[in-house]
């Protein structure tokens, strides 16, 4: 009895060489993202591994005294329904957030310090690469906080815990 291979797994001649290249291809593919998927934005998605992004490596980890105070902005229309760096789709309608690096899950409590409105996200996707923004928010949360027109503000953003299951 000779060994199984990833080419005895299909018949010979049952449905035509096509298949065994398909198997072939399929194999290949599966092994390229067992490394985590790179979606060509830079950021390879389904990984916590430091990354470097304009010339500044950032390298996610845990932070539960997260407290910081900056700027803001929000995501929403062309992102929709395309894949977080987290893996999830990203839904412009839920409450969540992009941070360089804080884990995926974590839930931060955003405070927008010109008029006190809060909402609590979950931090499920890479981001804002733009200098002097520390938090990206969803459509929804912008929303929420009463900044979607402006674009930006300055808020607090505070670490209140891991997401559950």
């Amino acid at each position: 009895m000779r060994p199984l291979s990833a080419f005895s797994l299909v018949p010979p001649a049952a449905f035509g060489g096509g298949v065994r290249l398909a198997v072939v291809a399929g194999a290949f593919l599966l092994a390229a993202c067992t490394g985590g998927l790179d979606l060509g934005l830079g950021i390879p998605y389904g990984t916590s591994k430091p990354r470097p992004v304009n010339r500044t490596t950032y390298v996610p980890r845990a932070n539960p005294a997260y407290d910081v105070v900056g700027i803001a902005s929000w995501y929403g229309g062309r992102f929709h329904g395309r894949r977080t760096a987290s893996g999830e789709v990203y839904n412009k309608h839920a409450y969540t957030a992009a941070h360089r690096t804080l884990p995926f899950g974590t839930r931060v409590r955003v405070i927008n310090l010109e008029n006190g409105r809060s909402v609590v996200l979950t931090v499920n996707d890479r981001g804002p690469f733009v200098r002097g923004r520390i938090i990206d928010v969803s459509q929804r949360a912008a929303r929420a906080l009463g900044f979607m027109r402006r674009g930006i503000v300055r808020v607090r953003v505070t670490a209140v815990g891991m997401r559950r299951g």
